[in-house]
């Protein structure tokens, strides 16, 4: 059941550890300065300064998500980063963006699109919709993990659960899983796809918040998988992660681990010139 109070949490736990793959692939895309972006799915907020950054001087960028809850808290944090005059907000489903078409220069979407329930093609389809014809779309997504060194075959087992598999499921067709987002961009009539991996590493020695961040990824990568594995991969799993314990994996002095964000994108096009040049 989706819990925004938990959800607010973990996001601002873990943005401690995902901000410098943000931040590397919103520069990757060179967004044009004084452009006009949308951050579909913004959550909190979290990227909402870097984005705003990419685009300075003369720089706009409207948030949009469905939950109040979330919302709230990235006007506060807006409001707090000093970058009110140039953010606004939205609430809204990316199914069907409240925005005419040809609004944007850019559209952005980190864990949203291809992450939430829907066809993610007709996702892509609508955020091509309300960008300029040249502008780009680009998806951000969460591509993998390896947080427990030293443990593959239990950190195998955690990535096979429900939550670790998340969001594929059981009965999902391959070219549904995030990793095909290049197929996703090509159906939905963008021109030029393209992908990149940004990987972050963090290693000993640890700062508390770096800490606390870790365990905020395992939680929201891995849940709550009790009722999936063994009871001795369970207690295992309940020492590595306990940092009163003598087994704390995050306070070892050899701690080592990475996760990755791959971007997707493509540029919008909307037939050709008279001259033949698509555009």
């Amino acid at each position: 059941m989706y819990e925004p109070s938990a959800t607010i949490r973990l996001l601002r736990s873990a943005d401690r550890l995902r901000r410098p793959a943000v931040a590397s692939a919103i520069a990757a895309l060179g967004l044009p300065e004084g452009s006009l972006g949308l951050d579909a799915g913004c959550g909190i907020g979290s990227h909402l300064r870097l984005l705003v950054g990419a685009t300075a001087p003369e720089r706009r960028v409207i948030g949009l998500d469905s939950s109040e809850e979330l919302l709230a808290v990235a006007v506060e944090s807006a409001r707090r980063w000093g970058v009110g005059d140039e953010v606004s907000f939205r609430r809204g489903d990316v199914e069907e963006l409240p925005f005419e078409a040809d609004t944007f220069d850019w559209a952005w979407s980190v864990d949203c699109v291809g992450f939430i329930p829907g066809e993610p093609v007709g996702l892509v389809r609508e955020m091509a919709r309300v960008v300029r014809p040249r502008g780009t779309v680009a998806l951000l997504l969460w591509s993998s993990q390896q947080l427990l060194p030293g443990y593959p075959f239990l950190e195998a087992r955690l990535n096979g659960t429900r939550a670790g598999a998340a969001p594929a499921t059981a009965d999902w067709p391959p070219e549904r899983h995030p990793l095909r987002a290049l197929g996703w961009l090509s159906r939905a009539g963008l021109r030029g796809p393209a992908a990149r991996t940004f990987v972050t590493d963090v290693h000993a020695p640890l700062a508390e918040d770096q800490k606390v961040a870790l365990a905020s990824l395992m939680e929201m990568r891995w849940g709550n998988p009790e009722g999936e594995l063994s009871a001795e991969d369970w207690r295992l799993y309940q020492r590595l992660r306990d940092r009163n314990g003598p087994e704390s994996i995050v306070d070892g002095e050899d701690y080592f681990g990475f996760f990755t964000y791959t971007l997707f994108w493509g540029i919008v096009q909307r037939g050709q010139t008279p001259e033949g040049e698509l555009i």
